[in-house]
């Protein structure tokens, strides 16, 4: 039995969407053109385009026309259709690997593939990044901001994925400038509990170590100063180091040459997360300053570093396979539910080890 005509106009124009001729967020023919191309009538390619509609391939926006939706992909099998973009600044280092595997272990169980790049945390990387992904034909992109707290010339990019109605998350930071949805730790209130927990142990003279050129390090800051203006004490601007991801080991030296000549007279640093307060520690041991008999040492995220036996850090919660577990899940509610997304902060709290001197008690 042949095909009713209105079918066989369905399926090509299905067929060109699926061989990326139509890509998602694509502004399609209007009716009248399509009428035009086949030769039919206007009621037959109604048909056609509601049927189309109806599958989830198309959508209708009144006043606008019809665009290539993605709704199709939660209902298609074919994985090599259901690709969500992942562009990270590190893949191996750090956190990273753990957020990686939250996102990639979730992707996997709702049979959508995973497409994964990094920036480095630098502009040009990120920008060819974008460029890879728009070319992918992604359904869905995951990212996590490069150089957050300065200006980004590749900006630009994330509206042609709007435009194409592929839905976007920020993860760990955000681009302010972008109103765009994100999920992250509490940034503030992971700087603010280093820095309490630090003044409930009696320091006083708290150094901060953090990075400006990512908004994190920016956040974590906000909560340090916080916790000093809760307990109506004052801060000290020399006490404040800020590095950025080139000066990032000369900031380092910087620091432990000051403790380790006493030209800084603390009792205590905040480290803007726990690679660089492992950094530090393993210098300052080289002057044979001990931790935290001479010097006390709270970092953030909880890494694996945090955990290793010789360091024993008191740190900061950072559920980072958790985070990418969540974001896997709302990218994909996003697609195939066409939930707005929202931007959400994770809980965070003290993770009490040994390289904090209680001054209280002394």
């Amino acid at each position: 039995m042949d095909k009713p005509k209105y079918q066989i106009v369905a399926d090509e124009i299905k067929e060109k969407i699926i061989n990326k001729n139509y890509h998602i967020g694509m502004l399609l023919p209007t009716e009248k053109q399509f009428q035009d191309r086949y030769n039919l009538s206007r009621y037959t390619i109604r048909q056609a385009m509601d049927l189309l509609v109806s599958e989830g391939y198309i959508k209708k926006k009144k006043g606008s026309g019809s665009y290539v939706s993605n709704k199709y992909l939660s209902s298609n099998k074919d994985k090599s259709l259901k690709k969500i973009g992942v562009i990270v600044t590190y893949l191996s280092e750090y956190i990273f690997p753990n957020i990686i595997r939250g996102i990639e272990k979730e992707l996997k169980k709702q049979g959508y593939s995973l497409i994964l790049a990094s920036t480095n945390n630098n502009h040009e990387d990120e920008k060819q990044c974008l460029e890879m992904m728009l070319n992918q034909g992604v359904s869905g992109l995951i990212v996590e901001p490069t150089k957050s707290n300065v200006y980004n010339p590749n900006l630009s990019y994330y509206p042609l994925f709007k435009q194409r109605d592929i839905p976007i998350l920020m993860i760990n930071a955000n681009y302010e400038e972008l109103n765009l949805p994100y999920i992250a730790i509490d940034d503030v209130k992971s700087g603010y509990l280093a820095t309490q927990y630090l003044i409930d142990q009696g320091h006083e003279k708290i150094a901060l170590i953090t990075k400006i050129d990512d908004n994190q390090g920016k956040l974590r800051m906000k909560g340090y100063f916080n916790a000093f203006e809760q307990n109506d004490k004052l801060f000290k601007g020399e006490y404040i180091y800020t590095y950025n991801t080139e000066s990032r080991q000369k900031v380092i030296e910087q620091i432990v040459e000051h403790i380790s000549n006493n030209n800084i007279n603390i009792s205590a640093l905040v480290c803007y997360n726990d690679e660089i307060a492992y950094d530090i520690i393993h210098q300052l041991w080289q002057y044979n300053i001990k931790i935290p008999q001479d010097i006390s040492i709270v970092g953030e995220d909880n890494s694996i570093l945090s955990r290793l036996k010789e360091l024993n850090l008191t740190t900061t919660a950072h559920p980072q396979e958790l985070l990418g577990t969540k974001a896997a899940n709302l990218i994909i509610e996003a697609i195939e539910k066409e939930n707005v997304l929202k931007s959400e902060l994770i809980d965070t709290y003290i993770i009490e080890r040994s390289s904090v001197k209680d001054l209280k008690n002394i």
